[in-house]
Order: C-alpha cells, then sequence, then structure tokens
C-alpha cells in the first residue's frame, strides 16, 4: 500500500510540473505585432494573485495600464486592456495561446464602428533580467 502511494503521489506532481509548463503565462512577455504598416511593440506582464491572475501592459508610448478580466483556461489566455493614444482610449481584447516561453494570438479592436484585428506574437524574458 505504501509503495503505492508512493507512485500515486510521483506521479501525480510529475503531472502537475508538466501542466505547469506549457500554458503557464505568469512572467514578463515581449510582444511585437503589427496595424498596417507599422510595427510596434508592447510588455505584458502577469502575476498569480491568489486564485486569480492580474497584469499589465505597456507600450513605448503609455505607461502601464491594468488588465481586465485576466483569464487562462487550458493553454489560451485571454484579457483585455485600454490603450491610449492621445486623447483617444480604445478597449482591446487579446486572445492568446502559450506554449512554454512563447504565446501567439490576436488583439481586436473597434474604432469607428469599424473591428480591426491584428497578429501578436511574444517571448517571456528570463528571470533575472
Amino acid at each position: 500500500m505504501k509503495a503505492i502511494l508512493s507512485v500515486a503521489s510521483v506521479l501525480g506532481l510529475c503531472g502537475l510540473a508538466g501542466a505547469a509548463g506549457k500554458g503557464d503565462p505568469v512572467g514578463t512577455w515581449k510582444c511585437e505585432y503589427a496595424i498596417g504598416e507599422q510595427k510596434r511593440t508592447s510588455t505584458l506582464t502577469i502575476k498569480q494573485d491568489g486564485d486569480h491572475l492580474a497584469g499589465m501592459m505597456s507600450w513605448p508610448d503609455q505607461k502601464e495600464t491594468n488588465l481586465k478580466d485576466v483569464k487562462l483556461k487550458d493553454e489560451e489566455l485571454t484579457f483585455s486592456a485600454v490603450r491610449e493614444l492621445g486623447n483617444n482610449k480604445y478597449p482591446i481584447e487579446y486572445k492568446f495561446t502559450i506554449d512554454g516561453d512563447k504565446l501567439t494570438g490576436k488583439g481586436a479592436m473597434e474604432n469607428g464602428g469599424k473591428k480591426t484585428e491584428f497578429e501578436i506574437a511574444g517571448k517571456r524574458e528570463k528571470k533575472g533580467k
């Protein structure tokens, strides 16, 4: 009986370790995307806050803004953030797939009744940078 419990414990821990790696969003991500012909960058930071995820996003021309409705299901991370350009505010919905230290996905925003989507990719910064 003791051997069965030991094997079950080891298998359970290995399963948790594997699950935490592939779809783990926690960390700082350097993201790149293009809207039209303009290449842009942003920094995404995701933290574990108890049982919930929280985070911030920043751009070279905008300080950090808090993320809203941060959710992770399997390897899919979703949230929204408000992009400010001059006096205009644009809520953007993000949907990413996480694979280890890479994420890929789309951002979607409305401007003047027209929906604009763009591809976005990011890499997790190594700890200590």
